[in-house]
C-alpha cells in the first residue's frame, strides 16, 4: 500500500487543488502550515477545521480592504500607527484612541477635524478612512476643489445624477481642505445634493482651517450655506489640532509619485 507520507502529500494536493476551484484562496495558501501544526500538536479535526477556516476570513477581510483602499483614492498612504504622540498638537491618547474606535461613524456622526496648515489633519482623515477601509466599509476621498471639478465634468457627460447617487450610497466620504475659499451657488447646490440624502445616514469627515463657526461666510447665498453647515455640524465631533507645522517632522508615502510627502 501507499505509505503514510505519500497519503498525507495526496490529501494535501486535493485539499489544496479543491480550494482553488471553489476560491477559498485563504485555505489554499494556509492548507500546508496549518496540517504541520496540527500533526505537531494533535489538533482535534475540528480545531484545524476551526483554523482554516479562520485563515480564509481573514483573507477576504484583506482582499476587500485592499480593494475598498484602492476605490477610495486615498492621495497618500497614512496609517493611525504612524501618527506621532511625541508631537504635541492638542489631541491627548485618550482622544486619538477614542476616534480611532471610529465610534463617530457608528454613531452615523460627520467628523470635524480643523487645524491650520501642517498640523496633520489630512493625515488623520486618511488614516481614519484606512481604517475604515480595514473594516470592510466603503470610503471616497476627495479635496473639496477637486470634488466640484469632477462633478461639473460628470454634468457635461450627463452622468451627475448617477455620479451624486454613487456617493451618497458610500457609507463614508472624506473631503479635504474645505473652506480655503469661497463658494459659487452651483457648488453649494452640489454640497447639499451630496448631503441632503446622507443626512443621519452616513458619516462625513472634513479637514478644514476654517472653525465650522465661520463655514456660513463661505457661501453666497446665506440660507444654502446655513443648510450645508447643518448638515455637516449636526450631529457631529470635531478635533481640533494645534501647534506649529508638522509637515517636516511626518513622512507620508504619497501614492501617485512614490515621493515623500507630509
Amino acid at each position: 500500500g501507499e505509505s503514510p507520507v505519500m497519503t498525507s502529500s495526496t490529501l494535501l494536493q486535493n485539499i489544496t487543488r479543491l480550494a482553488h476551484e471553489l476560491r477559498l484562496f485563504g485555505i489554499h495558501a494556509g492548507a500546508e502550515r496549518r496540517s504541520s501544526e496540527a500533526l505537531a500538536a494533535s489538533h482535534h479535526p475540528l480545531e484545524y477545521l476551526r483554523l482554516v477556516l479562520e485563515d480564509e476570513k481573514l483573507q477576504r477581510q484583506e482582499r476587500t480592504a485592499k480593494m475598498l483602499s484602492t476605490r477610495a483614492k486615498f492621495r497618500s498612504d497614512a496609517n493611525l500607527e504612524d501618527w506621532d504622540h511625541h508631537h504635541e498638537r492638542g489631541l491627548t491618547k485618550a482622544q486619538f484612541r477614542e476616534v480611532a474606535t471610529l465610534g463617530f461613524y457608528q454613531n452615523r456622526e460627520n467628523l470635524l477635524i480643523v487645524g491650520t496648515t501642517g498640523t496633520g489633519k489630512t493625515h488623520l482623515a486618511i488614516a481614519l478612512g484606512k481604517k475604515l477601509c480595514n473594516e470592510g466599509i466603503g470610503v471616497h476621498f476627495y479635496s473639496v476643489n477637486l470634488l466640484f471639478e469632477e462633478c461639473q465634468a460628470e454634468k457635461i457627460a450627463g452622468r451627475y445624477l448617477n455620479f451624486v447617487s454613487r456617493l451618497k450610497k458610500l457609507p463614508a466620504v472624506i473631503l479635504d481642505d474645505f473652506g480655503l475659499r469661497t463658494y459659487t451657488h452651483d457648488e453649494a447646490n452640489i454640497l447639499i445634493d451630496l448631503l441632503e440624502e446622507r443626512y443621519h445616514k452616513g458619516s462625513v469627515i472634513v479637514t478644514s482651517q476654517v472653525d465650522p463657526k465661520g463655514w456660513t461666510k463661505l457661501f453666497e447665498d446665506p440660507v444654502i450655506g446655513e443648510a450645508i453647515v447643518d448638515r455637516l455640524t449636526k450631529p457631529s465631533r470635531q478635533i481640533t489640532l494645534e501647534g506649529p507645522t508638522y509637515r517636516d517632522k511626518v513622512r507620508i508615502k504619497t501614492v501617485e509619485t512614490g515621493k515623500q510627502k507630509g
